[in-house]
């Protein structure tokens, strides 16, 4: 399978540096348009073909990864011209739904979109699919190997990916705001700010590792920390009368409405 990446900045790169690293693809049957000489020196030293515009790459390529930033996506697009005639893109375009992709693209092309997130960057990501892609049994299969090397992957339809946008999309940055929150909280008792952060997020990081392993529903493993008249139920009760819990529940819902809010004004 010959993959083209329009784009190998920084999540088209996390892509296909994981891909590279874990064997998923060879560097013989990659190629790369990107407008930076610095990226596309990394990967021609890497062996990957550097072509010169997006119709060339399309020519070349089974599949097309496409890894614009949304402004610049339908200029290119459009210089595929028809190169993808009977091929595979995939869009990793956030809030660019398949039907304005085919709008800007030409030729008879099967379509995935699915929305990342940035800790694909540290092989930690998750993807959200279009499950109503029309892509070939095997496109998909190497599709979801693709993506399962630096992450997650989840199939949803494509009504669906908006939500994940809000949630996982954007949620890292949410995550962000808990791991600094948190780490203040230890500094204002005393802890020096490096120790804190590095408590804080490793905490983070343990607890998402232990939903993900045990397969537990994150209430019961709370209940698992919380001993009668303990620190940690009193913690707890102090974040509910902060209203946390649906602080969390109402930014999900407003980021998800604003990512079909930007869909629209395509």
């Amino acid at each position: 399978m010959k993959i083209g990446f329009i784009g190998a900045g920084a999540m088209g790169g996390a892509i296909l540096s994981g891909a590279l690293e874990r064997g998923v693809v060879t560097a013989e049957n990659v190629y790369i348009y990107d407008i930076s000489e610095t990226i596309k020196e990394k990967y021609r030293q890497l062996g990957c073909n550097i072509v010169r515009s997006n119709e060339e790459l399309g020519k070349a390529s089974d599949i097309v990864v496409c890894a614009l930033k949304p402004q610049y996506a339908e200029s290119g697009l459009k210089e595929l011209n028809d190169s993808l005639d009977g091929k595979a893109l995939i869009s990793i375009m956030a809030g660019l739904t398949t039907e304005t992709i085919r709008k800007w693209t030409k030729g008879n092309f099967r379509l995935l979109r699915l929305m990342p997130n940035t800790p694909a960057l540290v092989g930690a990501g998750a993807f959200a699919l279009d499950s109503g892609t029309d892509l070939t049994g095997d496109e998909k299969a190497f599709a979801e190997k693709l993506f399962s090397s630096i992450g997650i992957v989840e199939w949803m339809p494509e009504h669906l990916i908006d939500t994940a946008c809000g949630l996982s999309g954007a949620g890292p940055a949410y995550i962000y705001l808990v791991i600094e929150a948190l780490a203040d909280g230890g500094v204002m008792k005393g802890l020096p700010r490096a120790t804190a952060q590095k408590l804080a997020a490793q905490t983070v990081f343990g607890a998402a590792k232990m939903v993900l392993e045990t397969g537990k529903h994150p209430g019961e493993l709370k209940d698992m920390v919380c001993s009668p008249g303990g620190n940690t139920i009193v913690g707890i009760n102090t974040l509910e009368q902060h209203g946390v819990r649906g602080a969390f529940i109402d930014t999900v819902a407003k980021a998800t409405e604003r990512a079909q809010e930007l869909g629209k004004s395509k």
